[in-house]
């Protein structure tokens, strides 16, 4: 589709002889928001790493902007799902922040004037400006997504890729995570493919859905992808679609499960492999 920042055409990944990944096509526009959703070991993983350039694909093609993957795309911004400093480092949030300015870039620097008042700006919009001179280590684990996030929008992405950054967050975090992604997504036009276990937090702001599953993917609106047929056919095998208390749960039992059984099933999970 055209104007697409993003586009996978059947794309496969056999690792150690295995399929990981099987006929994955999906694009993703300007402005998009849309969540990589599936159980552990589904290949969500994988295929952020394949967008990423960091995993080669054994067939099918990747594009960004329409044109083939280069090595190295500073277009493509990157959320890890841990900030990888140690906490008692002593990194103000600002510093953090700061490292993303140039970390694809060689030549001369931006003054420091210009610098932070980057940083500020990039704090002030996620939110985070109330600690900018905090140590990281000492941050909440929705705080240090924020500043994350922001490391990686200071260098002016099209595309944010965010692996799991809601895992372990309580919830009033990963609403307001969920959030500043989906203000930044409409107000920049940049485009948010957000890896997750758990569809819920994302529901109001999903644009569409990328639903994974055994190595495959079902792409549409929420409404469209998340039906039993539809998620019957992606497991391979019979699937429950439950909406209780406001939430989906999907739950995944083998033919002839009965319903107790299945119900047991979703109480402490929305997506079960």
């Amino acid at each position: 589709m055209s104007g697409e920042l993003l586009r996978l055409d059947g794309v496969g990944v056999r690792l150690g002889g295995r399929e990981i990944l099987r006929d994955v096509s999906l694009g993703i526009r300007p402005g998009e928001f849309m969540g990589l959703i599936g159980p552990n070991g589904a290949g969500k993983t994988t295929l952020l790493r394949v967008m990423l350039g960091l995993q080669p694909v054994t067939r099918g093609s990747v594009l960004i902007g329409g044109a083939p993957r280069a090595p190295r795309d500073a277009s493509i911004g990157y959320v890890p799902q841990k900030l990888g400093i140690e906490p008692d480092m002593p990194l103000r949030v600002r510093d953090v922040v700061s490292l993303g300015i140039d970390g694809h870039k060689f030549g001369i620097r931006l003054p420091s004037r210009a610098r932070r008042e980057l940083v500020d700006d990039m704090l002030t919009a996620v939110g985070a400006q109330g600690y900018a001179d905090a140590r990281v280590g000492e941050l909440s684990g929705g705080e240090q997504q924020r500043v994350m996030i922001a490391h990686a929008l200071i260098g002016r992405p099209r595309l944010l890729l965010l692996d799991e950054p809601l895992a372990n967050l309580d919830i009033s975090s990963e609403q307001g995570i969920v959030s500043v992604l989906a203000r930044l997504a409409r107000a920049e036009g940049i485009a948010v493919l957000l890896s997750a276990h758990d569809m819920n937090p994302l529901m109001p702001v999903m644009d569409r859905i990328a639903y994974v599953a055994a190595g495959r993917v079902a792409l549409g609106r929420t409404d469209e992808v998340v039906q039993p047929e539809v998620l019957s056919g992606l497991y391979g095998q019979h699937v429950d679609v439950i909406r209780v208390h406001g939430r989906v749960l999907v739950v995944a039992a083998p033919e002839g499960a009965d319903a107790a059984h299945r119900d047991e099933a979703a109480e402490d999970a929305s997506v079960v492999g």
